[in-house]
């Protein structure tokens, strides 16, 4: 039987309907061929988009492969600051978000305005900004980080202060990894991760007390105590083959993940945090992007990444002196 994606209008997708999944794919699939584009997707991202990817993972992870392609075209399943991070380092490549409203809460809780406050409160502190930010705050940072690879970076910066950007939750975690360091950290937050408390988690493990809990530096800290690994999403792919002997996680962080983790190990056991798929660890626009957006961004060339020049040189010095710096697991 030929399955088909139907989707309805207010759902974040344009209004088109009724295409058969299979149609679909052939067309994106001739799209990138025809015209030299390569497919990222964010490990959030729903099934289908991850499944027709030319490449998945973390927000790093993707910046990498955003670099070292020879694509003319890219479309960047994920969020807008995604898809700005991969024109800054692509900057005569085109790149295209599929879906225009695919922002980011956390991304939006800090200005370029309100990171100069910060600075001025702040004098003689090292930036360093999560990629979870804008191109423009990026342009006004000493130097990015992902949850990746975050603690290298605060751990390699020769100066004692710094000022972390804008996530509390992983800012605050890597404060505790670095004590060396004088870490000011920033009030922004990622609703998905927030909303997680430890007693929802608690009562998760209760339920399957012989499971490893992996959790994301975004949670909170009383979520991120109870956790046997805390890592970026494609440091969960490594942490799940640390544990041989487990049957079944815990997955603390948004549950598209778990789609990506059952690929990987399909004779374990993932569960989410919450217990429930999709009831709090869900990010809606992560879950914009459909098949639907990716073939008519593809087709009508739509929505293309446009930004300053000299935005993307400073944003584009801050990303590369963080892949400069060895990453974390």
């Amino acid at each position: 039987m030929t399955q088909t994606l139907t989707y309805a209008v207010g759902e974040g997708r344009p209004p088109y309907s009724d295409i058969p999944q299979a149609e679909l794919i052939a067309h994106i699939n001739r799209l990138r061929r025809e015209k030299n584009a390569v497919i990222l997707a964010h490990n959030y991202q729903v099934p289908e988009v991850q499944d027709i990817a030319d490449f998945t993972g973390d927000s790093l992870g993707l910046a990498l492969e955003a670099r070292r392609t020879d694509a003319d075209i890219i479309a960047f399943c994920g969020v807008h600051f995604m898809a700005e991070s991969a024109k800054i380092l692509n900057p005569k490549k085109r790149v295209f978000l599929p879906n225009l409203g695919a922002g980011c809460s956390l991304a939006d809780s800090i200005t370029p305005e309100s990171l100069d406050d910060w600075k001025e409160r702040y004098p003689g502190h090292t930036v360093v900004t999560y990629i979870n930010s804008t191109a423009e705050v990026k342009a006004e940072s000493d130097i990015c980080c992902t949850s990746a690879n975050a603690v290298s970076v605060v751990r390699s910066l020769p100066d004692a202060r710094v000022l972390f950007t804008p996530d509390r939750n992983l800012g605050n975690w890597v404060a505790r990894q670095v004590p060396e360091k004088q870490v000011v950290v920033y009030d922004g937050v990622c609703p998905t991760h927030d909303v997680l408390r430890s007693a929802s988690l608690e009562r998760t493990w209760r339920e399957n007390p012989e499971a490893v809990i992996i959790a994301h530096p975004e949670c909170r800290e009383d979520v991120v105590a109870l956790a046997h690994e805390v890592c970026s999403t494609t440091g969960m792919l490594d942490a799940v083959a640390r544990h041989p002997h487990a049957r079944t996680f815990i997955i603390a962080t948004e549950h598209g993940m778990l789609h990506q983790l059952r690929r990987r190990f399909p004779d374990r056991q993932f569960i989410p945090a919450d217990g429930c798929i999709g009831c709090r660890l869900h990010c809606p626009y992560m879950k914009m992007t459909g098949l639907q957006d990716l073939y008519f961004s593809l087709a009508e060339e739509r929505y293309e990444i446009v930004l300053d020049r000299d935005v993307i040189a400073g944003a584009r010095r801050a990303l590369e002196r963080m892949m400069a710096v060895p990453r974390d697991r």
